[in-house]
């Protein structure tokens, strides 16, 4: 078997690096090859084979979230049918929307490939934000797919109108946690891209400037300019300038000790699919609680397994997570729960599910 994995390039955000992970753990069991529309070089280590589109974009890292895709990416789409095709693949696995739309063009030039659409984000927002100008050209390629995974029962039951071919594979963690936290640093951890609006960047400082004197927020990932802009804006105005560390992108084990040197992990995004980072921090043991998000949702179980609110107050979060700020005993609590939670996401689990759709 032979299967391509087609990203829009390999920079650093969560799908690229949940991509590289799964896929280097398939390149075990069959012959795997990483496919990039941009001459970017890779973020993430790959331990299969990287091709370049013979014609790569110049997108400078950018997703594409414009109209007319089929126009604007003909001659990338051919290169990639011509991949496909010259490659013997049996199947392909593309990722997000843009690529989704390719799909019936790749099926009707190779129509026995198994052509597998991978959505890692809210179904709400792929149709109504990120593809609303390409809504058409999307919806026709999740038609043509033959599997579409998706990683929550909200996403399950949203994109089942478009294939009835949907099904729910959890993404896998990305990281091993060599050891748990103790809970006892007055250290908050957040983790993300400075995405002020999805990650609710504002809710997160206003929180931040709400926190007690002992207590202080700990941030690890990086933004563009215009963000870090307003990210320093942010700061300024809530005078959050002695509760908030701001450490930059961390990898490696630098985010480790990131993880380990917290006693609580939080997440304020508006919108989410499913957060790898969630996973990341319930493995190191550390208790979480998150705003409103369908991704938060299906992690926490509706809050089984951690706090979620309801809403995105920032006074409200601080109330619903005082009472791990005060006492150990509740912390550890909640670390118990992160910790059984996160093994419904050890690869082991995922990688058989996947297995399955790929016919090995």
């Amino acid at each position: 078997m032979k299967t391509l994995i087609v990203v829009e390039n390999f920079v650093m955000d969560g799908v690229k690096r949940v991509t590289s992970v799964l896929g280097n753990r398939l390149s075990k069991e069959t012959n795997i090859y990483y496919y990039s529309l941009a001459d970017i070089e890779s973020f993430y280590p790959l331990k299969a084979p990287l091709i370049i589109a013979r014609h790569p974009i110049d997108s400078h890292g950018i997703s594409f979230r414009g109209d007319h895709p089929l126009d604007r990416f003909k001659t990338q789409i051919n290169d990639l049918i011509d991949e496909l095709s010259n490659g013997n693949y049996d199947s392909v696995i593309l990722t997000a929307g843009l690529l989704t739309s390719f799909i019936p063009k790749i099926k009707r030039k190779i129509p026995h490939i198994r052509a597998i659409a991978w959505m890692h984000n809210n179904v709400d927002t792929y149709l109504n934000n990120y593809y609303i100008h390409m809504q058409k050209e999307f919806t026709r390629g999740l038609n043509a797919a033959d599997t579409v995974v998706v990683l929550t029962e909200y996403d399950l039951l949203g994109f089942l109108p478009y294939n009835l071919n949907t099904i729910k594979i959890y993404n896998p963690l990305t990281i091993v946690a060599p050891k748990t936290s103790t809970l006892m640093a007055h250290n908050i951890a957040f983790t993300g891209r400075t995405d002020i609006r999805q990650k609710g960047i504002d809710f997160l400082i206003e929180f931040a400037s709400l926190l007690p004197d002992d207590w202080h927020l700990s941030i690890a990932g990086d933004g563009r300019e215009l963000a870090m802009k307003e990210f320093d804006a942010l700061i300024a105005k809530h005078h959050a300038q002695q509760n908030v560390n701001y450490q930059g992108r961390l990898k490696d084990q630098k985010l480790i000790e990131h993880y380990l040197n917290a006693s609580l992990f939080v997440m304020t995004s508006r919108w989410e699919g499913l957060p790898l980072v969630l996973g990341e921090a319930m493995s190191f043991g550390l208790p979480v609680a998150t705003m409103y998000s369908t991704g938060a949702d299906e992690y926490l179980a509706g809050g089984e397994h951690g706090i979620l609110l309801d809403n995105h107050d920032p006074h409200n979060f601080l109330n619903a997570v005082t009472p791990l700020l005060n006492d150990i005993s509740v912390r550890k609590r909640y670390a118990d729960k992160s910790r059984k939670r996160a093994q419904d996401f050890e690869m082991a689990t995922v990688i058989q599910e996947w297995q399955k759709i790929l016919g090995l």
